[in-house]
């Protein structure tokens, strides 16, 4: 027998279960804030049937960019903490403090980690009709011109945002920051030329990198990556002092039960053991590695000390 919603709600009251707390518990709604199309947003569409089953709920992606992402996290943690209203956030989470002046909320204080997910690469790429051929030449040329070209990034203070202006550091090139609302009309700008280069999470830009629609000239990780092979690693390509990646966590508001941690961790390690899941990720270029609770929160901690350091010495002043 198929059972509707109003079998459920009926069910719930015959038992003497409250009502709006059936009906709440659900659903679990996954607030990203980044906008559609980027890497976060990838992975947790992906996986978002198993999640479901493996939380027994129903499963309401949520995008809310702005403000290279504070805006969601900001809903986010505002939210009760019952398990019922969740996030996947990235390095950004991280990078906050130090590039956003009157941050409202403690990136580490005000939310309750629940497991590092995946580690995702990233891919410098370049507009398809860019004149480097390679890291090499494009160094050469950004040198040749300082200011001449630029980058877009999804935001400010965003690791799109970050990446860039750590490259320029490494390599003493400069090229004009052109900041978007979310990585959507960031890439479609690099696309159409009217930005010439930016990094991006390797996912997120593999469709167009196989389109030819932009040239991916390095990933900045020791390997490459197996879900796009051609791309030479930033060693490989002449700049082996860029090393850089993504990672992707879930959480939750702050104050969020152990049990309910728990749970939900568990979850996320069944929906992601699945074939279906594990299909996706390796097609996506994910590294998936789910770690417990606490690696999850010393991983912020010192994700947090790291990224200080790392926009200070990239000069990147807080706005």
């Amino acid at each position: 027998m198929t059972l509707n919603r109003r079998h459920l709600l009926a069910a719930a009251g015959a038992v003497g279960l409250p009502l709006h707390s059936f009906a709440q518990a659900s659903i679990t709604k996954f607030i990203l804030p980044v906008s559609v199309g980027s890497g976060v947003d990838g992975i947790v569409r992906a996986s978002s049937n198993q999640l479901g089953k493996a939380l027994g709920t129903s499963v309401v992606v949520e995008n809310q960019p702005g403000a290279g992402g504070i805006v969601g996290t900001q809903n986010l943690i505002k939210s009760a903490p019952d398990g019922n209203t969740l996030s996947f956030v990235s390095n950004n989470h991280v990078i906050y403090p130090s590039v956003t002046k009157n941050l409202s909320f403690d990136p580490v204080a005000d939310i309750t980690p629940i497991a590092i997910v995946a580690y995702t690469p990233l891919v410098l790429i370049v507009n398809a009709k860019f004149p480097a051929r390679d890291l090499r030449e494009f160094v050469a040329m950004l040198k040749k011109s300082p200011g001449k070209y630029n980058y877009a990034s999804s935001g400010n203070g965003t690791i799109l945002h970050l990446a860039p202006e750590y490259f320029k550091d490494v390599t003493g090139t400069f090229s004009t920051h052109i900041p978007y609302r979310g990585f959507a009309p960031m890439l479609q700008d690099i696309v159409s030329g009217q930005v010439d280069w930016g990094v991006s999470a390797l996912p997120a830009a593999l469709s167009q990198i196989k389109a030819g629609t932009v040239r991916a000239l390095c990933i900045p990780m020791q390997q490459r990556s197996p879900a796009a092979p051609e791309i030479p690693t930033s060693t490989e390509a002449g700049v082996p002092q860029y090393q850089l990646d993504a990672w992707i966590a879930c959480v939750g508001p702050k104050g969020l039960p152990t049990a309910q941690v728990q749970r939900i961790n568990a979850a996320i390690k069944t929906a992601f053991a699945t074939d279906e899941v594990k299909e996706a990720m390796a097609k996506q270029g994910n590294i998936v590695n789910i770690s417990t609770p606490e690696f999850a929160l010393e991983h912020f901690k010192k994700e947090l000390v790291r990224y200080g350091a790392l926009v200070k010495k990239a000069g990147v002043v807080p706005a």
